[in-house]
């Protein structure tokens, strides 16, 4: 198995071998390197795929030449020659040094796991030497993980409708196929019925999903674990059309076990992930975008925190719109709202950006950003706001950041930094600081 290449988030890659020493650039091979620029093209010259913008830049420097500079996406790219590019995410330690891999990987999947639409219950990596593992075997141990959950708790069957020619009447008589099939054998009866079984889409996409891993893995240990999991799995027919198999997927109550299944099966099968990348020149491509992972690491850690109170804590809310008139447009939904009571609440917004220790550009703030909260402001009707920011080496220990406007508009926005590495801690100081407000 080759050695990923391990980039962080924001870095900038040259193929120039005189900065292979170099502090600000990450070296990769020309021949990699210009894979992985061939990546990008392909899917920036389309309109339906320029995703692929919000990932990553291409731009000449003088000195290196074309550099490729990864954002604020993290995952991982694996090249059909073998060749893979691992992104992670770009956190500080307390210690004033940047997260080993291993740590890094750890806090990476602990945020996952957060993701609003990927939330996952099961997936444990104290067993895992993950230090030792590319992103993409994590991943389908995570996958492996979450089956090995549900067959636990046994597959779920339901009536699927079958036809047959039987020597005895079972549902209901098919009359064209009976007489079509029958005229020379009347002892026959050619019946449609329904019959419980645990052929069903979803299982179907997940034994295909299997075996698809089965041929990609490189761990021994996912090798066993499917072939023990492809037991539960003896009855069940691989998907011959996972499109139409996807669209048959029914997620009920007594489904939720099947959700995040559903998920990973979909990326591992339609080699799709949270952006839609597959293509000529790569087999696989998953990658995550850290202002989700940041915003459903800190909700979920947010409730946590609050749960001593009788506070009503909602995310993404849709409550408002800016316009209301003559119909309602552009809706405000900030990434948490905590309702106190009927005329107090909390107003939070999460930004994966690093800011500066410069007070003279706003410390990095954008302009647009205290727009939109100040639009919270007066349609929540609160001068509680709050943004929050990762903790980066530059404003650790720095003194609170707090803009005030005038008494008659009544608005104020709290800066705090979240420690990504110690968020719980780093939330109960937040905590702290909202109580103390409260009790004014």
């Amino acid at each position: 198995m080759k050695e990923p290449f391990e980039v962080q988030e924001f870095d900038k890659i040259t193929c120039n071998p005189d900065y292979r020493e170099s502090s600000e650039y990450q070296y990769l091979e020309e021949s990699i390197f210009n894979d992985f620029v061939k990546f990008i093209e392909e899917f920036t010259a389309s309109d339906e795929n320029n995703d692929a913008l919000d990932c990553f830049s291409i731009k000449h420097v003088r000195g290196p030449g074309r550099i490729i500079t990864t954002k604020n996406y993290v995952g991982l790219i694996q090249m059909k020659d073998g060749n893979q590019i691992q992104i992670l995410p770009k956190i500080p330690l307390s210690i004033g040094e940047d997260c080993g891999n291993k740590e890094t990987k750890r806090i990476f999947l602990k945020m996952l796991r957060c993701m609003y639409d990927f939330q996952g219950k099961v997936f444990n990596t104290s067993n895992l030497n993950i230090d030792n593992m590319n992103l993409y075997e994590i991943f389908i141990n995570m996958f492996l993980q979450e089956v090995t959950h549900l067959v636990k708790k046994g597959l779920k069957a339901n009536y699927i409708s079958e036809e047959d020619n039987l020597s005895s009447l079972r549902g209901k008589l098919k009359i064209e196929n009976h007489i079509t099939k029958n005229s020379c054998h009347k002892e026959n009866l050619y019946c449609i019925f329904d019959e419980y079984q645990i052929n069903r889409p979803e299982n179907k996409l997940i034994k295909s999903t299997l075996i698809k891993l089965k041929n990609i893995t490189e761990r021994i240990e996912n090798i066993k674990s499917i072939n023990h999991l492809l037991a539960y799995f003896e009855f069940v027919e691989p998907s011959q059309n996972y499109d139409s198999d996807f669209q048959c997927v029914s997620i009920d109550r007594s489904m939720k076990d099947y959700e995040l299944i559903m998920q990973w099966s979909k990326i591992f099968l339609k080699n799709k992930s949270f952006t839609t990348f597959s293509g000529v020149s790569f087999s696989r491509a998953l990658l995550f975008p850290m202002e989700k992972l940041f915003e459903g690491y800190v909700a979920k850690h947010i409730r946590k925190c609050f749960r001593e109170y009788d506070w009503e804590i909602k995310t993404q809310d849709k409550g408002y719109y800016l316009f209301d008139a003559p119909s309602r447009k552009f809706a405000l939904k900030p990434d948490i709202v905590i309702v106190i009571d009927n005329e107090n609440s909390i107003i939070m917004d999460t930004k994966w950006k690093n800011l500066v220790n410069k007070e003279r550009e706003n410390f990095g703030i954008s302009q647009a950003d205290m727009y939109q909260m100040y639009a919270y402001a007066k349609k929540y009707k609160t001068p509680n706001i709050w943004l929050l920011y990762p903790l980066n080496y530059e404003m650790k220990n720095h003194d609170s950041i707090v803009f005030e406007s005038t008494d008659e508009d009544n608005v104020t926005v709290n800066i705090f930094f979240v420690d990504v590495e110690n968020i719980e801690i780093s939330l109960e100081e937040l905590k702290i600081r909202i109580i103390a407000l409260e009790s004014k």
